[in-house]
């Protein structure tokens, strides 16, 4: 029996994202990597062709490997000689961008949406096509990513997709492998200098038009709507986004092929109700998709999703609807031709991986489960069991959790999704008739309250986040536990099957396989990392806002709010940081604070790097400091050094600076001059962590005025020293110290005078040493401290 027909054209895919990935990760090889793949495609040519006129009736299966091997190696050509071609000017541009350190002005046309960080800011993708470093100016055209602070935006309501702006600040060199050569922090500010024009302008009215509409409904549903039709999430809260993403729903409000599809399969329904033909039905098709994506904004990933509707869209106009791999196949080698820094994005592997395991597992799995389940039920569960057992191994990149609900959820979700889509999009398109919109915006908003009810609930069930390995190992444990769920589902067992099945030794030794490697997997892994992992996260309460690691004497401490987390400080081992954050299920880091680098407090950085989006650190006075924030910078995180003043967001709480001022020489590097961080508000504790400072700089912070008491958590400075000032925890009046402390330490930390300040003030205690993790929130106008073990002292009153 011959291969299908699709799979033919998968090794093309995979040799152009092979290529993609070498090219942008070693971009200064891409001529050679692109001479030798052209030299290999025309000899490979010339070779199938004198074996052609040699032979004059070659075997077909011969002549269909050879015209692969040549399709492969002329797509990772055709990649790498983009990225070849690209390189110079983008050497150029990031060198004169850099030089010297200048303060930079660019002038830039925006091509991304604009987006919210954890810390605040705005970000967004952009084309940059003039840099100025003081009189030296130089016409560009490079990829950048823009940074900026809302009030530090003008005229801010005119920023989006087609603006022509204005940035003004510093330059970074983006990570290896990303599309933007430079990551722009605007620290002076963006100046509109144009607003969109034309399609672009009348899309960005057409959806403020729907936010606005939506805004007087009940949230949180209200703030889906725009997210569900047109994929704006701005309205979006911190604590629905992060009930989203733990229930496996945030591909609702990300445009992808599903709302493609939907909108072109309106398209198709009206033209046929028309009475057009198919080739009628499929420019209709193309005419809609193409002002859904002018709509949405014509960014990358939503690009991306219109190109794969386009070219099922032309498989359909030629008939050949069930190649569907095949297209697959074309799509995946076109985009990678068009952008090869598409290869190293994981959306990009995501959208491909979903859409095949779609196309491969999702009818043997419907069939295979209707053994037990009615057939429609089965067909239900197919789509989402599919997706999440091709995307779960690569979403353990992201964070190491595999969410236990998420087809479930996804089960519940999926009849509202196209609804909430078709008529948010019906109400966005509206605009012109208010009472029209209006009414449609209010029906939008039952299936997008649903949804929105559904991530809610399934966000708060216990064990919703089961902890994964993180790391290669972590992805190929889940891969194997994927396929082998997949294969058990899938092939009969035995009692199904006709008696003389030939195949029955080979059905056999599938599903023996795959129930081996399940139960090995499962059994090993999560049962034996259970304390540390699966068995241990269910021994953390669910609703901790501040989490203080047990990790010996050190500080690593994590704050959480609205599902964005901050982490203070690392400990001194990676190790046993990697073990509190697997345990606690984080994966992702929005906030990495770094006090000062002493060992005890930065030694255990190498656990998060990679992982954290924001790093904020003291002053930097060792070489091994400034290597652990090139390494930070390096895996992609944003470095910023820490003063008095600073401040931002975190989920819905908003974390301030007080210590040390800027530029000051009055204490030297190290323990004097930690940052001293204060977080509050969002419904967590308010809470000050005070370092390792010592009593002269604890008195001039207590005189510095920075101070906003009476504070519910403090935590204790120098884990618990003597060397500590009475008035500043007299002028703080915690209801809860925390003391970061190693069991039987050489220093005698934490000292008894400490101790007698903290419980003179009917100051809780929660000592690392003594009670293990130690875990606060707020309940009502009360705190709740948490202890892993009990401690074998009372706490004060």
């Amino acid at each position: 029996m011959s291969r299908p027909v699709g799979l033919r054209l998968v090794p093309v895919a995979a040799g152009a994202w092979a290529a993609a990935l070498l090219v942008t990760l070693l971009p200064s090889a891409s001529p050679v990597v692109a001479l030798v793949l052209w030299a290999s495609a025309i000899g490979t040519l010339g070779v199938h062709t004198a074996r052609r006129y040699a032979r004059r009736s070659p075997r077909a299966g011969r002549a269909r490997l050879w015209t692969i091997l040549i399709l492969s190696l002329v797509g990772a050509a055709v990649v790498a000689s983009h990225v070849a071609i690209a390189q110079p000017p983008r050497v150029a541009a990031e060198r004169f961008g850099l030089e010297g350190g200048r303060a930079l002005v660019m002038r830039a046309e925006v091509t991304g949406k604009i987006e919210r960080r954890a810390s605040g800011e705005w970000e967004f993708d952009a084309v940059a096509t003039r840099l100025s470093t003081g009189r030296d100016s130089k016409p560009v055209r490079i990829d950048v990513s823009i940074r900026v602070r809302p009030d530090l935006v003008d005229t801010a309501e005119r920023l989006d997709v087609g603006a022509v702006v204005e940035a003004s600040g510093t330059a970074r060199r983006a990570p290896v492998g990303s599309r933007a050569v430079l990551l722009v922090s605007a620290t002076r500010g963006v100046v509109v200098r144009d607003g969109p024009a034309g399609p672009l302008a009348v899309a960005g009215d057409l959806r403020r038009g729907l936010a606005h509409a939506s805004a007087g409904l009940p949230e949180p549903g209200a703030g889906l709507i725009a997210g569900l039709a047109v994929g704006d999430t701005s309205a979006v809260g911190p604590d629905l986004d992060a009930a989203m993403k733990a229930s496996s729903l945030s591909h609702l409000t990300a445009v992808s092929g599903a709302n493609c599809a939907i909108v072109v399969g309106i398209a198709f329904l009206l033209v046929a109700m028309l009475g057009g033909s198919r080739r009628a039905r499929v420019i209709g098709g193309i005419v809609a998709l193409t002002g859904f994506v002018l709509l949405v904004t014509p960014e990358p990933s939503v690009v991306r999703a219109g190109a794969m509707a386009l070219i099922a869209m032309l498989a359909l106009m030629l008939g050949r609807t069930s190649a569907g791999i095949a297209v697959l196949s074309v799509a995946v080698t076109v985009l990678l031709a068009a952008d090869p820094w598409l290869a190293s994005s994981l959306g990009f592997a995501l959208s491909t991986v979903a859409t095949a395991s779609l196309l491969l597992w999702a009818r043997p799995l419907a069939h295979g489960m209707s053994r037990l389940l009615p057939r429609s039920l089965a067909l239900a569960l197919s789509v989402p069991l599919a997706a999440q057992l091709a995307c779960g191994p690569l979403l353990v990149v992201i964070a190491p959790t595999v969410p236990l609900y998420g087809v479930a959820a996804n089960l519940l979700a999926a009849p509202a999704a196209p609804v909430a889509t078709i008529i948010g999009l019906a109400a966005c398109l509206a605009a012109p008739i208010p009472i029209l919109q209006a009414g449609l915006t209010a029906i939008a908003w039952l299936p997008a309250a649903w949804i929105a009810a559904t991530a809610e609930v399934f966000s708060r069930l216990p064990g919703g986040q089961l902890p994964w390995l993180d790391g290669p190992l972590g992805v190929l444990t889940l891969a194997a536990v994927s396929v082998s769920i997949g294969l058990l589902v899938v092939v009969a067992p035995r009692a199904s099957r006709p008696p003389r099945c030939r195949r029955l030794p080979r059905v056999r030794i599938a599903r023996g396989a795959a129930a081996i490697v399940l139960a090995l997997t499962v059994g090993i892994v999560a049962g034996g990392a259970a304390l540390d992992g699966v068995a241990g996260r269910f021994t953390l309460p669910a609703g901790w806002s501040v989490l203080a690691c047990d990790i010996g004497q050190g500080d690593a401490v994590m704050v959480r709010s609205a599902g964005a987390v901050a982490l203070i400080d690392t400990g001194p081992d990676p190790a046993l940081l990697e073990e509190c954050l697997a345990r606690a299920g984080i994966g992702r880091i929005d906030l990495l604070v770094l006090t000062h680098f002493d060992l005890d407090h930065a030694g255990g950085v190498a656990a998060v790097v990679g992982r954290v989006d924001t790093t904020l650190h003291g002053v930097v006075g060792t070489p091994d400091a400034a290597r652990a924030l090139r390494d930070l910078e390096r895996a992609g995180s944003r470095i910023v050094a820490g003063h008095a003043g600073q401040s931002g967001i975190l989920g819905a709480a908003r974390w301030r600076i007080l210590w040390p001022p800027a530029g000051t020489r009055a204490f030297p590097p190290g323990n004097d001059v930690s940052v001293v961080v204060e977080v509050t508000g969002g419904g967590m504790p308010a809470s000050v962590f005070l370092g390792d400072l010592s009593r002269a700089p604890q008195s001039a912070l207590v005189h510095s005025g920075a101070l906003a008491p009476p504070y519910d958590l403090v935590k204790v400075a120098h884990h618990g020293s003597a060397d500590q000032d009475p008035e500043l925890y007299e002028l703080l009046r915690p209801r809860v110290a925390v003391i970061s402390v190693g069991a039987d330490n050489t220093y005698g930390h934490p000292r008894a005078e400490i101790l007698t300040i903290l419980r003179g003030l009917g100051t809780r205690i929660a000592r690392t040493d003594r009670a293990g993790i130690v875990a606060l929130w707020r309940e009502g106008s009360g705190v709740v401290l948490w202890r892993e073990r009990a401690e074998d002292v009372a706490p004060a009153r």
